[in-house]
């Protein structure tokens, strides 16, 4: 009896100090995790990223590198969001768009860049600017834990890897209602009070809690008002290379063209 007893002992001994047992996520909370990111990101400085947007059958590919920082996000981008590869630089506030040169005479400009803006009054704003303004927005994760600091809530959390990286991986699920403004994917404000409910976005954050990948599943925004499912809708944003050396600068001003109305 006494060996039996010594022995349970020293098995429960051995799984208080099995090495092989995960600690739990850091974060039960949306807000702590959102600023804890938040303040990961500005002290990376930078990173490469990649974006995949899919709504049902179209899809478009991004890819660029951005520059962090307490006055805000500059990034460089290529996508293929009109069907052809377009650059796009976000700098000092300023979204700049390199047309393509078979396009410039459509958009009135000889020049290759030109500034866009949602509110902007020429046609290529107009058709553009907003689309092109939420595409730049997705990519800068600070916009995303802003919105997931505001109305998120987690509902999981696991640590794991993503690509070999290890990761602390949250689902978390943000309320349309207490967003405000702030919206996703364009979504205009007046209809909030149709849609109503909630979407899910997923985080993965690396050790000192930058953000790895993030997902933005807005498939519910696009299901039907008698709750039939709509098209399926994800952005998804990959961060690489945390705190390498960047190339972020607006385009030089001889170089843009000014849009008229």
């Amino acid at each position: 009896m006494r060996k039996a007893a010594v022995v349970l002992l020293l098995a429960l001994l051995a799984g208080a100090c099995d090495s092989s047992a995960s600690p739990p996520p850091t974060f039960t909370d949306a807000r702590a995790l959102a600023d804890a990111a938040t303040a990961a990101t500005t002290s990376g400085g930078s990173a490469k990223f990649a974006t995949d947007v899919a709504v049902g059958s179209v899809r478009s590919k991004g890819q660029g590198q951005a520059r962090f920082g307490a006055g805000g996000t500059s990034q460089v981008m290529t996508t293929d969001f009109i069907g052809e590869p377009m650059e796009l630089r976000l700098v000092a506030g300023k979204l700049y768009a390199k047309v393509p040169e078979g396009s410039r005479d459509q958009v009135g400009t000889a020049k290759p860049w030109v500034e866009v803006a949602p509110d902007g009054t020429d046609p290529f704003s107009q058709v553009l600017g907003g689309s092109l303004g939420q595409l730049a927005a997705q990519n800068d994760p600070a916009h995303t834990l802003g919105e997931v600091a505001a109305a998120g809530t987690i509902v999981s959390a696991e640590r794991g890897d993503l690509g070999g990286v290890a990761a602390e991986h949250y689902r978390v699920d943000l309320d349309l209602a207490k967003l405000g403004a702030d919206l996703p994917a364009g979504l205009a404000a007046d209809e909030v009070g149709q849609l109503g409910g909630k979407f899910p976005v997923e985080l993965w954050l690396d050790d000192t809690h930058r953000p790895l990948q993030i997902v933005l599943d807005l498939s519910p925004i696009l299901a039907g008002s008698d709750g039939s499912p709509g098209s399926g809708a994800k952005i998804t944003t990959r961060y690489t290379e945390w705190g390498a050396p960047v190339d972020v600068q607006a385009p030089p001003p001889d170089q843009v063209g000014t849009l008229t109305p």
